[in-house]
C-alpha cells in the first residue's frame, strides 16, 4: 500500500493562484495594520482556499514485481574445447539454483552461439533480443557464462538500454597456450591451370611462445597432400598453388600442433578458390554437307564457354575438275597444324559425317587416338558414311571406338529412346519428354546398325540398336551418335525434340565437366543445411558420413529424387571445413567465411567484458584457476549501488517495479468535516471581531 496527498481543484488554477495572493495580501495588511482579529481571518481565509483545492488522501494498492535476471550462457564453438563446455553447464545449473533462491527475482537462461554471418559469437545480440518484452526498470543483472571472447560488446554502458550490473564468468583457465594461421591474403578465382598466391603467417599465442620458431606447413588440394613448406611464426609466408580444374579448388593449410596447445582446430586455414576455365577448343570436321551439317555448328556457336574451329571438306584431293587454283575461293584443310601441331590445345574434335577420302593421312589418326589416350575428346556424329568403305572404323581410331559398324544402314520411322542406364546417366537423365511412352519427341528416320564392343549405350533406336554410345579410353573420352537426324529435333518436325539439352550436355561430358559425372559426390549449401548429392549408375547406395570442424560425426540416409540421383541434407550451425564421405568417394566444403572470428583467437580471457563489466558496477573474473576446481561466486540482492561485486561474491539489483492494482480517494474538505471547519473557523472570526 502506497499512502499520498493529491488535489482537485474545484476552481481555475488561475483564479486559485488569485484567491492565493489575495488572501496574503490581506493578511499581511491587516497583520501590519494589527487589526482585531486578523489572525483568525488569515485562517479561514487559508481554510476556505484549501477547501477550493479540494485535497484528498489516495491509496495506491500495488503489486511489487520480480527483478528479472539473464543468465547468458555462451554455446559458441570455442566453447567447447578443453573443459569449457561442462564448466559452463555446471556453473549454469547452480547460478539458477542460487538466483532462484533470492526472494523476488526472476532468471531468464539465453543461449548465444555463433552467428550466421561468421562474425563471431554474438552474446549482447543474443541478450537484447531475449529482453526484448522486459521494461528496463525490472532488469536486475546479466551474468554472462563464456570463455570472454565476444565479439558484439557495445560500445559503452548506455548502449544497452538498462541501469543493471553485467557480471562475466569467464571459463578455461590463464595457462592456456594455441597456435593459429591467419590468412592475410588469398585469391577468389584462378584460370585452370594457372598459379596463384596465397598469404598467411603463423601465430603463438600463451605462455611460453614467441616468435621465429619454426613451422612445417602442410598445402592439401581437394583433400591430397600436394606440398609442404617451412615458415617462421610472426612472419607472413607465401605459398604458391596450382589451378587444378574448374568449379571449386579448395586448399587446405595445415600448421603443425603445438606442445600442449589448446586446440588444433584453427592450425587449419582452408581457402576456396573458383576455378574458371579459358573457352573451351572444339574442332568441328564435317566431312561434307547436308541437311543437319549446321545443327552442330549452331548449338556449339551459341555457347560463349566455347571457341570454334569449323572446316567441311567441300573439295576432296580426288576432285580434279581442271579449275585453276587462282580461282577457287576455298582455303586448303591445315591437316598438320591441326591434327599434328595444335591437336593438344582442344578439348574435344568432332567428326560430322566424315568419310575417308584420303584428306587426312592415316598418321593423323594415329595422332588423334594417342590424343584422346591422353585425355581428349573425340565425338564421332556418324551417318551412312560409319556404314561404307570409308568409315572412320577402317583407320587407327577403330581400337578406341566402341561400336563396331555391321555394314547395315537402318532406313525406317522410329523413336530414339533412353536405355535403362540411360535412365540414370546425367547426359540424358530427365531429358524433356523421355517420360512418357513413345517418347514426346519427334521420330527419327535413319540409324546405323552397330555392335558395341565397349562403353554404355544410352539411348537405342529400331530394334535397340546402340544409337547414342559412351566410353571412356585411358584419360579421354568417346562419344558416338549414330544417326543424322538429330537435325529434324532442331527444325521442330513433329514438334520436335530436346537437342539442345542433349547435344550441350554430351558435349561438355566429352570435355569432362564435373557436374556431369557418372559417379560423383556433391555437397552445396543451401541457406544453414548441408545439401548432398550421389550421382550414380547403381540401383542403390549407402549411407553418407559427415564429420564437422569440431570432429562431430553423423550418418546420413540418401533418398532417391529420381533414377541416378540421391540426395539427403544435414542441418549445421558450426564454420569450417566439413567432410563428406561414402566409402568410395570423398566431398569436402568450407561453411562460413574462410578465417572466421569465432577461431580468430581461442584463448579464454577477461580483458574483453572488464570495461562494460566495470561501467556497470560488474565484474569480470575467472571461474578456475590452473587445476583449481570450480569457484563459483555467491549471488546476492542488493539495492541501488555502485557497486554489485566483491570478494568472493557478486550482487544483483533489487529493483522497485510495481503493477498499479487500484487507487482508493479519501477527499478531505469536502463533506460534514469540511463544512464543519469552514463553519467553526468563520464563527470564530464572527465571535471575535463582535467583542
Amino acid at each position: 500500500m502506497v499512502w499520498s496527498l493529491s488535489f482537485d481543484p474545484l476552481l481555475p488554477m488561475w483564479a486559485l493562484y488569485a484567491g492565493i495572493a489575495v488572501a496574503v495580501l490581506v493578511a499581511a495588511v491587516t497583520g501590519f495594520l494589527k487589526l482585531r482579529g486578523w489572525v483568525l481571518r488569515a485562517g479561514t481565509m487559508a481554510l476556505l482556499l484549501l477547501a477550493l483545492a479540494n485535497p484528498a488522501v489516495e491509496r495506491e494498492d500495488r503489486e511489487p514485481l520480480t527483478s528479472v535476471v539473464a543468465l547468458v550462457v555462451d554455446k559458441s564453438q570455442s566453447q567447447r574445447l578443453a573443459d569449457r563446455q561442462s564448466t559452463t553447464e555446471e556453473a549454469a545449473e547452480l547460478l539458477q539454483e542460487r538466483i532462484g533462491a533470492l526472494e523476488g527475482f526472476e532468471t531468464r537462461v539465453l543461449e548465444a552461439r555463433n552467428s550466421g554471418s561468421g562474425d563471431g559469437t554474438e552474446v549482447f545480440n543474443t541478450l537484447s533480443n531475449g529482453l526484448a518484452d522486459v521494461p528496463p526498470e525490472r532488469v536486475g543483472g546479466v551474468i554472462v557464462v563464456t570463455d570472454g571472447q565476444i565479439h558484439d560488446i557495445p560500445e559503452n554502458a548506455g548502449a544497452l538500454g538498462f541501469d543493471a550490473p553485467v557480471h562475466g564468468l569467464i571459463t578455461g583457465t590463464p595457462d592456456e597456450r594455441d597456435r593459429r594461421l591467419v590468412l592475410d591474403k588469398a585469391p577468389r578465382f584462378g584460370l585452370v591451370g594457372s598459379e596463384q598466391t596465397v598469404s598467411m603467417t603463423v601465430v603463438d599465442q600463451g605462455q611460453g611462445t614467441g616468435p621465429g620458431d619454426q613451422v612445417r606447413v602442410t598445402v592439401k588440394r581437394d583433400g591430397d597432400v600436394v606440398t609442404q613448406r617451412t615458415a617462421r611464426t610472426g612472419e607472413k609466408i607465401d605459398i604458391p598453388v596450382e589451378i587444378a580444374h574448374g568449379g571449386d579448388n579448395i586448399f587446405e593449410f595445415d600448421a603443425e600442433p603445438l606442445n600442449d596447445e589448446l586446440t588444433t582446430l584453427n592450425n587449419r586455414v582452408v581457402v576456396t578458390i573458383d576455378g574458371i576455365r579459358e573457352n573451351l577448343r572444339v574442332l568441328l570436321v564435317s566431312g561434307s554437307p547436308h541437311a543437319g551439317e549446321r545443327t552442330w555448328r549452331n548449338l556449339l556457336k551459341s555457347d560463349a564457354s566455347v571457341d570454334l574451329v569449323h572446316f567441311t571438306i567441300l573439295r576432296p584431293p580426288e576432285k580434279q575438275d581442271g579449275t585453276p587454283i587462282n580461282q577457287l575461293s576455298l582455303i586448303a584443310f591445315p591437316t598438320r597444324e591441326l591434327f599434328s601441331v595444335k591437336i593438344d590445345e582442344f578439348d574435344l574434335i568432332i567428326f560430322d559425317r566424315y568419310v575417308r577420302r584420303g584428306v587426312l593421312p592415316m598418321l593423323y589418326f594415329d595422332n588423334i587416338a594417342r590424343y584422346v589416350r591422353d585425355g581428349g575428346a573425340v565425338l564421332l556424329a556418324g551417318g551412312p558414311d560409319y556404314a561404307e568403305g570409308g568409315s572412320l572404323y577402317r583407320t587407327p581410331l577403330a581400337p578406341i571406338l566402341p561400336a563396331r559398324p555391321t555394314g547395315t544402314v537402318l532406313e525406317q520411322p522410329f523413336h530414339a529412346t533412353l536405355a535403362d542406364i540411360g535412365k540414370r546417366h546425367p547426359v540424358t537423365r530427365g531429358l524433356p519428354g523421355a517420360e512418357q511412352d513413345p517418347p514426346a519427341w519427334s521420330r527419327w528416320f535413319r540409324a546405323v546398325d552397330t555392335e558395341l564392343d565397349a562403353g554404355q549405350a544410352l539411348m537405342s533406336g529400331p530394334s535397340d540398336t546402340p544409337l547414342l554410345v559412351l566410353n571412356r579410353e585411358g584419360e579421354g573420352r568417346v562419344a558416338m551418335l549414330l544417326s543424322d537426324h538429330v537435325w529434324l529435333w532442331a527444325r521442330g518436325f513433329e514438334g520436335g525434340g530436346p537437342h539442345v539439352p542433349l547435344l550441350r550436355r554430351l558435349a561438355h561430358w566429352l570435355m569432362q565437366e564435373p557436374d556431369l559425372e557418372e559417379e560423383a559426390l556433391n555437397v552445396s549449401l543451401l541457406g544453414q543445411e548441408l545439401v548432398i548429392e550421389r550421382q550414380t549408375l547403381g540401383d542403390t547406395v549407402g549411407d553418407v558420413n559427415v564429420v564437422s570442424p569440431t570432429g562431430e560425426r553423423w550418418d546420413i540416409a540418401m533418398a532417391e529424387q529420381e533414377p541416378g540421383l540421391w540426395r539427403g541434407s544435414l542441418p549445421v550451425s558450426e564454420t569450417g571445413l566439413f567432410a563428406v564421405s561414402d566409402g568410395e568417394m570423398n566431398a569436402l566444403i568450407h561453411v562460413g567465411p574462410q578465417n572466421p572470428r569465432e577461431y580468430t583467437d581461442v584463448l579464454s580471457t577477461t580483458e574483453v567484458l572488464d570495461p562494460i563489466s566495470e561501467a556497470t558496477g560488474g565484474v569480470s573474473r575467472r571461474l578456475r584457476d590452473i587445476g583449481g576446481e570450480l569457484d563459483l561466486p555467491r549471488v546476492v540482492s542488493m539495492r541501488q549501488s555502485a557497486s554489485y561485486a566483491g570478494n568472493g561474491w557478486i550482487g544483483l539489483k533489487a529493483t522497485e517495479a510495481s503493477v498499479l492494482n487500484g487507487v482508493d480517494r479519501y477527499p478531505l474538505m469536502i463533506g460534514l468535516l469540511g463544512l464543519a471547519l469552514l463553519l467553526g473557523a468563520l464563527s470564530l472570526t464572527w465571535y471575535r471581531e463582535g467583542r
